[in-house]
């Protein structure tokens, strides 16, 4: 299923988009898509059967935001350099471990919602993700399948990072990360059941036209159930919790210079196979 969310920000409602691409109207099923109707099997199959019967409402799509597709999301936990081609360009050594840093929830925003760039930034870069949504709470997994059997479903996450902020400015990661608006997630969560190898997946990012990614999740150090049992053993992973699991090659901090960071007026558009498709345009905060 694709699970989404639409409204103005802060009054989304739930939706699901049907087989023939048409938007239907789940309110009258689920309250909302989040951690406790992801967690809720009997929710879930309330959900999949109102889609087959075919008898949901429509929505009108048209000149209707979409917000992010998960409602309440406790934390988002990100991986770093977690791709083999990333580490290369950016000349790291790859990571014995998962690097592990956090973005706060309110840094997520819409797919198509306008990203700032923060006030004395020179350095925004862009980082299109595969995000996985966790399922069923997770704590101290035994195995790859283990992780795998945590989660609800994927969805498209453009991790927006401050390269300065981040590397330069001293401390922790999390300077260049948290940055208001830097987390545009969607436009769906996919469940689970429809993505047949998250590690078979392409993504895509291209800055005012021009494809910058090109990349692969048959690339990643650590794959996405290595990742979930990984980071299970150092905190509870809770439904609705969201896990970023890293970028491929191609982000402005790997060009020569002068790299191409990004600046007002700039659109980046992003996309991962069968998770959708982004879009935003940015301005100054």
């Amino acid at each position: 299923m694709k699970l989404l969310r639409v409204g103005t920000t802060g009054a989304e409602r739930p939706a699901l988009l049907d087989a023939d691409g048409v938007l239907r109207d789940l309110t009258g099923v689920v309250g909302d898509i989040d951690g406790t109707v992801l967690a809720d099997d009997a929710a879930l199959a309330r959900v999949r059967a109102a889609a087959e019967a075919g008898d949901l409402p429509v929505i009108e799509a048209a000149g209707l935001r979409v917000g992010p597709p998960l409602g309440r999301i406790g934390k988002v936990v990100c991986i770093g350099l977690n791709y083999h081609d990333h580490a290369r360009e950016t000349g790291a050594e790859p990571p014995a471990e998962p690097v592990v840093f956090f973005k706060a929830p309110d840094t997520v925003i819409g797919p198509d919602d306008t990203v700032l760039v923060p006030r004395r930034s020179t350095k925004t870069d862009w980082e299109v993700e595969l995000a996985v949504v966790i399922g069923r709470t997770a704590r101290y997994l035994d195995s790859a399948a283990d992780g795998l059997a945590h989660v609800a479903g994927y969805a498209v996450a453009h991790d927006v990072s401050e390269r300065e902020f981040q590397i330069e400015r001293g401390g922790t990661w999390d300077k260049g990360k948290n940055c208001e608006t830097f987390n545009p997630l969607g436009p769906w969560l996919v469940t689970a059941d429809e993505i047949a190898d998250p590690q078979d997946l392409t993504l895509r990012l291209w800055v005012n036209g021009t494809l910058k990614q090109h990349g692969t999740t048959a690339e990643q150090i650590f794959p996405v159930g290595e990742v979930v049992c990984y980071v299970s053993q150092f905190m509870t992973l809770y439904p609705g919790d969201v896990i970023n699991t890293g970028t491929p090659a191609g982000v402005a901090m790997g060009h020569p210079d002068p790299k191409p960071y990004l600046r007002a007026g700039d659109v980046v558009e992003l996309e991962i196979t069968g998770l959708g498709r982004q879009r935003q345009k940015l301005k100054d905060a």
